[in-house]
């Protein structure tokens, strides 16, 4: 297995992305090797860093352009042809990378996988979907971003993608798959969530119903499907409340020696707490729905972040994800051909 990683895309560049592989070659199991695109000086002067670092699974592939993080994603798909980003999907669209990872432009991210790589048999759109920590396990969340304007279909198709990530990837045995919305009841909701209410009821998914906003963190659903523009309005403020919290403690600390007193005490706590809310633990987030493997990470990740997006990256690809979407979605829209279902 080959893992493309884009190391020009981030807001620390090469350095994090860099460091985020070596933990993965260093950490993760030996199955795999990494192709490290970007520009190859700046890359080879950077690895030399890491003495006795086994290079023998890491390849360097040249790309002479950067997108960059404020530029236009179809500006960027016409004008820079060798880019890392489009480089790294080329590698996986000519068969030479199983995955391709960026911490880069989300939007030129999405385009150029979607051009390059195109989307699995009976996917509408692809949908972006985020691991978000609960009080039990962990929850997929999609859409968070990919599309703005979905009609039910598209929903009732992240609801597949997101059960069989949940399956495949994190080991969920039946996923329960919510709808967001803002009450319980079926009748809940706009116009799009009554009438994905009926379809996702419909389906042979484990659908437990509409759910709110804080179920999610309260673990009532492994997988939770919504509109991209809603999804990513949950993931931006769950990370920025993540953030006030930890702001917040650091102050009180600062300012009360008998805070300090007590954040020593239970240090363990807190680190274990930080850990479960990390999206660093999470690695980056999939695009589920394109003929291929890739996985979209914040800009500002962490080397922590990055080499878990390698992980999920490898579980992705040897649980043969596409192989599954591919194959559930081709037998629902057979059993549902006469109602029109899918499209």
């Amino acid at each position: 297995m080959k893992i493309a990683l884009d190391v020009m895309g981030g807001d620390q560049i090469p350095s994090v992305p860099i460091k985020g592989a070596v933990q993965a070659i260093q950490e993760l199991e030996a199955d795999f090797e990494l192709c490290l695109v970007g520009d190859d000086t700046r890359i080879a002067g950077y690895l030399e860093r890491f003495d006795g670092l086994d290079t023998s699974r890491i390849e360097i592939v040249h790309a002479a352009e950067v997108v960059e993080m404020g530029e236009s994603p179809s500006a960027a798909l016409r004008k820079k042809k060798n880019s890392s980003i489009a480089v790294g999907i080329a590698l996986q669209a000519e068969g030479k990378a199983d995955a391709f990872i960026s911490a880069g432009n989300t939007g030129a991210v999405m385009a150029t996988s979607l051009r390059g790589l195109g989307r699995i048999g009976g996917i509408v759109r692809p949908a972006i979907c985020s691991v978000f920590p609960t009080t039990s396990s962990s929850c997929v969340v999609l859409d968070v971003g990919a599309n703005v304007d979905s009609k039910p279909i598209h929903l009732l198709q992240f609801a597949m993608m997101g059960s069989i990530y949940s399956r495949q990837v994190l080991g969920t045995s039946s996923p329960r798959v919510g709808l967001l919305s803002i009450g319980e009841e079926p009748s809940k909701g706009d116009e799009l969530t009554v009438a994905t209410n009926k379809l996702l009821a419909a389906s042979p998914l484990n659908f437990i119903g509409n759910v709110e906003g804080g179920d999610i963190f309260e673990g009532e659903a492994d997988v939770v499907v919504c509109d991209g523009f809603v999804g990513n309005v949950v993931l931006k403020l769950s990370e920025r409340v993540l953030n006030l919290l930890v702001g917040h403690l650091k102050n009180q600390i600062k300012a009360s020696p008998l805070a300090a007193m007590g954040f020593l005490m239970l240090k363990g706590v807190f680190d274990d707490m930080k850990q479960t809310f990390d999206y660093a633990e999470y690695g980056g987030a999939p695009l589920l729905g394109i003929d291929g493997t890739t996985i979209i990470c914040h800009g500002g990740s962490p080397p922590r972040a990055i080499r878990n997006a390698i992980r999920s990256a490898r579980l992705a690809v040897l649980n043969k994800v596409n192989k599954v979407i591919s194959e559930e979605v081709k037998n629902y829209q057979m059993e549902n051909s006469t109602n029109g279902n899918l499209s």
